[in-house]
């Protein structure tokens, strides 16, 4: 292989694993998300209360306790649902990321097996000059 495909090839590992990076963070802040949301509907779950306060930018609404836990409910699917998605991208730039680096050790060790080669080729071997003595 070429030089310059392996230098390709090395390119696309490092934006492929740059993009794993941002992936593995979303995927994370919404694993939080949901965690968070999920307590939320709990503390929700055991008030007697029929109205609850919620965050509204910066003031805070009062709400129907059944319409708040089904808002949040919802924003926890969808939350949810992201991570699913999100796994499903990591997964598959995982394997593509160890076809890569398989690929690159291939080619790295054919280049060098190359480079090898041809520096044999190149340097004469020190059996014949000691049997050319006149």
């Amino acid at each position: 292989m070429e030089k310059q495909e392996l230098q390709q090839s090395i390119a696309e590992f490092e934006r492929n694993r740059n993009q794993l990076l941002g992936i593995s963070s979303q995927k994370q802040q919404l694993q939080f998300q949901s965690t968070a949301l999920n307590s939320a509907i709990e503390e929700l779950e055991k008030t007697q209360e029929k109205k609850a306060y919620k965050a509204v930018a910066n003031i805070m609404v009062l709400c129907d306790v059944k319409d708040l836990k089904k808002e949040i409910s919802e924003q926890k699917e969808t939350a949810d649902l992201r991570v699913k998605t999100l796994q499903k991208q990591e997964d598959a730039l995982v394997e593509k990321l160890n076809k890569l680096k398989s690929r690159i050790e291939g080619e790295a060790s054919s280049s060098s097996a190359q480079n090898s080669g041809e520096e044999t080729k190149v340097l004469p071997s020190k059996p014949e000059k000691a049997g050319r003595k006149n």
